[in-house]
């Protein structure tokens, strides 16, 4: 028996497959647990290009073109910063679907105004203007956290894809 990530991304793999598209992440508080799902199902290469790490703000700017100032007037962990990071998957890939996430995932971070488990997760297709983005609060302990976050995201993905 699959666990429902594994089941997701044999889902989202059927429809890209299908649409003759792929996909590259960007990853921040799941720490490449999006791209471990994606690269559990079998001739996943046909589908999934690549995936960027980038836990610290330096890596954002660096490897996704994030812009030092959207990080000092949103910070990380929001929509502004999660777009920019979408964005930054398609300049550095040929896929036609991106997805970012950055969150905090805890148990220390939070503020008032984002709490632990907030996430921001922003999807981008390629010919698109401005990555859809939404902003969702889960609960738990860390690994809950990052356990929702994933599947939220491959969620989010099948949506997209599904939509055309």
């Amino acid at each position: 028996m699959h666990d429902p990530g594994y089941l997701l991304a044999e889902q989202l793999g059927d429809g890209l497959r299908r649409l003759n598209r792929v996909l590259a992440l960007a990853e921040s508080c799941t720490g490449g647990g999006i791209a471990a799902a994606v690269t559990d199902v079998p001739g996943s290469s046909v589908w999934f290009d690549r995936g960027f790490v980038t836990y610290s703000n330096a890596a954002k700017v660096e490897l996704l073109g994030v812009q030092t100032r959207t990080l000092r007037a949103y910070g990380a962990v929001s929509a502004e910063t999660a777009r920019e990071m979408a964005a930054g998957v398609l300049a550095q890939s040929s896929a036609d679907l991106a997805l970012a996430v950055t969150g905090i995932a805890g148990p220390d971070g939070g503020t008032a105004e984002k709490p632990v488990g907030t996430v921001f997760v922003a999807w981008l297709q390629r010919g698109s203007e401005q990555a859809e983005c939404v902003r969702k609060q889960f609960s738990g302990d860390r690994q809950n956290i990052r356990q929702q976050t994933v599947l939220f995201c491959l969620q989010q993905l099948l949506q997209a894809v599904r939509a055309g």
